[in-house]
């Protein structure tokens, strides 16, 4: 048996030989920049396809270049898991947990490599891409656990003269389509999560990050993982990801991304074709337009500094960010400051250096669209930090935040996915969680405030998968804070939780007589 789950720790740089890991772990991922990476197709690696590069949004140097894979090849690698399922869906749980717990010892011996590639990638501070490293060490322990749960024997009631077994079975192929913003932990953990539930994938990963989901691919084979179980196709979302999506023979689909793609590929996935003979299960994390209400009765300058660092974590492009801050009016312009100044004290460069606490967005089109969010929002408050930006070097918009917004304005409404805060005058604290449900989303919420009716008020009526207290809104831990919401925010998936794996698998009733069969053999599990 494995030992108890433990989250894996943080890396503390303040201490020289971390610090000097890490500047190790870039100058040796900065020796790979410039290759060629290849689809791979079972046990075929393809390549002299059409190619598209990955860029450094900090600096525009080139990453690396990557396979353009067509719809021949999403429905090529769609047949390949398909034969590697019937032989996959047969090996015993242990053998699939060993795949997970050595590709997670392998991942923390070289953790600083795989966070070195997300600094350069994708633009990730040390801090960040280090907990996005630690998290996909957390998925990899923890579902594995989990496997072995769904493998044992579930409690039913007893009755004479029957024998009963609930099994859990895989469901089939799955498309695996994660996002850049989570381009490790995100990726890996819906990718492992189906594999050690017996499913083989087709994973196409995101264009904006295809080098770190095929470093963690390679480091699967590395790990034992056998051909055509996870198949990498690199490429377009049209080419790729609709061809994977309304496949026939894909029965589900594990997405995490946007609102609009989500509900796109909801309702490809919902059409039947003749040929098909399932519903297609589709896992979906969308959006987030997440509020952290500030009561009168709170620690103002704690609040302050959590707002800030939800708001502004990763340049605000996580799906948990707090985009919307709903403060009292009796503590309003005292909150304005403190949000103003801490908000203008982040250190904004490159974070290939370890003093950057904020860096780049993703890419040229994230860039823009957040620009022309920050111009509505100038236009619909007060500007009082940021407002501006540059693409001369990299993709660098400043931490905004916009004051005296009213709550139906675009930039209290829509998604902006940067770094861009709008702050809301709340009447009270009716009025604040009013405001803070008065979206399309549901996904993460925070409240700060010392009254305990208010608290429970807040935890019956505010309606988001993740609320928390007196904290930040971002940085759920996997095992402690289950992960999922409601609405637009998706289909409540909960990664990270005891339910997640149950949605790549599908309940079986066995049942003997024992009169006719009393040495029925024990079932096993999935």
């Amino acid at each position: 048996m494995l030992p108890e789950f433990k989250n894996e720790p943080f890396t503390d740089f303040t201490k020289n030989e971390n610090h000097n890991a890490m500047e190790r772990a870039l100058a040796k991922v900065r020796s790979e920049l410039g290759r060629t990476h290849p689809i791979v197709i079972g046990d075929r690696r393809i390549d002299g396809l059409d190619t598209f590069e990955s860029f450094n949004p900090s600096t525009r140097e080139a990453i690396g270049r990557f396979q353009s894979g067509t719809r021949k090849h999403a429905t090529e690698a769609v047949e390949v898991a398909v034969e590697a399922f019937e032989r996959w869906k047969r090996e015993s749980v242990d053998t699939r947990v060993r795949l997970l717990t050595k590709a997670a010892d392998l991942l923390r011996q070289r953790k600083h490599e795989f966070s070195a590639v997300m600094i350069l990638e994708v633009g990730k501070s040390w801090a960040e891409a280090d907990g996005d490293t630690a998290e996909a060490i957390d998925f990899l322990e923890f579902y594995a656990r989990e496997a072995y749960r769904y493998a044992a024997a579930q409690p039913l009631i007893e009755i004479p003269n029957e024998k009963n077994a609930l099994l859990y079975i895989p469901l089939g192929v799955g498309a695996v389509i994660p996002p850049w913003n989570f381009p490790l932990a995100i990726m890996a953990g819906m990718t492992v999560a189906a594999v050690v539930t017996g499913n083989t994938v087709v994973l196409k990963p995101s264009s904006d990050a295809p080098w770190i989901a095929y470093k963690f691919f390679e480091l699967l084979e590395e790990a034992g993982l056998p051909p055509g179980v996870v198949n990498f196709v690199s490429g377009g979302g049209e080419e790729v990801g609709d061809t994977l999506v309304r496949h026939p023979k894909v029965r589900f689909i594990a997405f995490t991304g946007s609102k609009e793609v989500g509900l796109h590929i909801n309702e490809q996935a919902a059409k039947t074709p003749k040929d098909q003979m399932w519903i297609k299960r589709v896992v979906a994390e969308m959006g987030g337009k997440d509020a952290i209400i500030v009561d009168a009765d709170c620690n103002l300058d704690e609040a302050a500094s959590a707002v800030v660092a939800s708001a502004f974590g990763f340049q605000g492009q996580k799906c948990s960010a707090c985009s919307r801050a709903i403060v009292d009016k009796s503590v309003y312009d005292e909150f304005v400051g403190l949000v103003s100044e801490k908000t203008n004290q982040l250190i904004v460069g490159d974070p290939s250096d370890p003093a950057t606490q904020f860096g780049p967005v993703v890419n040229k089109s994230a860039f823009k669209k957040i620009s022309s969010y920050i111009e509505k929002g100038k236009k619909e408050g007060r500007l009082l930090a940021g407002g501006s930006s540059t693409d001369k070097d990299g993709y660098f918009v400043l931490p905004t935040v916009i004051a005296d917004v009213p709550r139906d304005a675009t930039i209290a409404q829509e998604e902006i996915f940067g770094p861009v805060l709008a702050i809301i005058k709340a009447e009270n604290f009716d009025d604040a969680l009013e405001i803070a449900n008065d979206t399309p989303y549901g996904l993460t919420g925070a409240v700060f405030s010392n009254d305990p009716e208010k608290i429970q008020r807040a935890e019956e009526d505010f309606f988001v998968g993740n609320l928390y207290f007196n904290r930040k809104c971002t940085g759920a831990l996997v095992g402690v804070h289950p992960f999922g919401g409601f609405n637009m925010s998706g289909t409540d998936s909960k990664a990270g939780g005891r339910d997640y794996l149950l949605l790549f698998l599908q309940a079986k009733l066995v049942s003997h007589r024992l009169s006719a069969a009393k040495q029925a053999s024990q079932v096993i599990g999935f």
